[in-house]
């Protein structure tokens, strides 16, 4: 459970990048806003997965 929560991190953290790398590329303000989001809530969520293994170590 616990890999797939940190490969469903870096999944949107990567789709992320590809979404505001396309938005610049394209000067889609909208898709630049909506990659970083997406990369944010993949560091949010691998920062969550850092957090509950320094605690069950």
């Amino acid at each position: 459970m616990v890999a797939d929560e940190k490969a469903q991190a870096k999944t949107e953290q990567a789709k992320g990048k590809i979404k505001e790398v396309a938005g610049r590329t394209t000067g889609n303000e909208r898709l630049t806003a909506e990659g970083r989001t997406d990369q944010a809530k993949g560091d949010a969520r691998q920062a969550k997965e850092k957090v509950k293994d320094t605690l069950t170590d």
